[in-house]
């Protein structure tokens, strides 16, 4: 059996969260942290060891940019997740993989089978 990859969700409307919980689930991943607040999710992302991460862009305190940033700099591979599109991500991650919201199954799969290659 194949050990599954381990998440960290970004993201502050606690049933969008719950709901990419399961779906990770669903797929043989494991969300092991879940952030809804900005300096929470930095500190995760500075600290914790991951896979990958989902991030929602704008969140309680601010936005995910400086948790993108730490995943960045540590070469953890992450993917925005957002209603605002590209226009909404800093302009020098928009380079960043974004699953749009309302959340889609088959992208959110197809983000998560690039981020994992």
């Amino acid at each position: 059996m194949q050990t599954p990859k381990r998440v960290l969700v970004v993201e502050d409307e606690p049933v969008l969260a719950m709901l990419m919980e399961d779906l990770l689930q669903s797929f043989g991943c494991e969300a092991v942290a879940c952030a809804g607040v900005a300096r929470d999710a930095t500190r995760l992302a500075n600290d914790l060891d991951v896979d990958f991460a989902l991030l929602d862009i704008n969140i309680q305190g601010g936005d995910s940019f400086e948790a993108a940033d730490a995943l960045k700099r540590r070469g953890v591979p992450f993917a925005f997740v957002t209603g605002y599109g590209v226009q909404g991500v800093r302009p020098d991650l928009r380079d960043t993989p974004i699953i749009h919201k309302p959340l889609e199954v088959g992208a959110l799969r197809a983000v998560i089978a690039e981020l994992t290659a």
